[in-house]
């Protein structure tokens, strides 16, 4: 397989594929924030609703800045929603306010893949920030041990991808449980949720593929 090949499967299919990604979840979002729930609440209260209804009722929940910036932060257990959730009346606020209740129940339960994801965040961290500087050097001065280290930091960031895929599509199956079973959005309003989810889960899914092809492309281009 020449270069250019290697780089088409293992970087140029996996780029399409996230940017085909980024462009669904804008497009699904969008789609359902200019659909209005039957029961008029806000993304913020449906997340303390399926929040109250877990044993969680005195969890904090912020507002923050920018746009599908959402997040538990289990550091401090607060749930973040932009003002695009947290303040919005929408099929699309509610999912994603629920969804990310729902990693604030995984914390609580003490879900394994999110405890592997949050002892993974240091490597991730420093692996992203460095990786790139010794392949580089590496691949400059013909340094094969040089750019198998930047690998391994760069490997750490790809398995943590990889275990958040699991913990993504937990929070996902809560929040659509949790909406359903609790009546916040009625039978034909779901699959509005259910929607909008997948298709934020598609991201995720993306982004791990694209940094699997970066590091499988590096791996096999170090050898030659």
């Amino acid at each position: 397989m020449d270069n250019m090949t290697l780089w088409l499967v293992c970087a140029g299919v996996p780029l399409l594929f996230g940017l085909f990604a980024q462009m669904s979840v804008k497009r699904t979002f969008k789609k359902y924030s200019e659909v209005r729930p039957a029961n008029g609440m806000s993304g913020a209260q449906a997340a303390a609703a399926v929040l109250q209804s877990s044993g969680l009722p005195g969890l904090k929940i912020n507002p923050i800045e920018g746009h599908l910036s959402d997040h538990y932060d289990p550091r401090n257990k607060t749930l973040n929603l932009s003002a695009d959730v947290g303040q919005a009346s929408s099929v699309a606020a509610l999912g994603v306010a629920a969804h990310e209740a729902g990693h604030a129940i995984q914390d609580a339960r003490g879900y394994w893949p999110m405890k592997v994801r949050q002892t993974l965040v240091p490597a991730a961290t420093i692996g992203e920030s460095v990786w790139i500087f010794p392949v580089l050097i590496g691949f400059f001065f013909s340094m094969t041990g040089l750019v198998t280290i930047g690998l391994v930091f760069f490997a750490a960031v790809v398995l943590f991808q990889l275990v958040t895929l699991p913990v993504e599509f937990d929070a996902s199956k809560r929040a659509l449980q949790s909406l359903e079973s609790q009546g916040l959005l009625a039978a034909g309003e779901i699959d509005g949720a259910r929607a909008v989810l997948n298709a934020a889960a598609l991201t995720y899914v993306a982004g791990f593929v694209a940094s699997l092809g970066q590091l499988i492309y590096f791996f096999i281009a170090s050898q030659d």
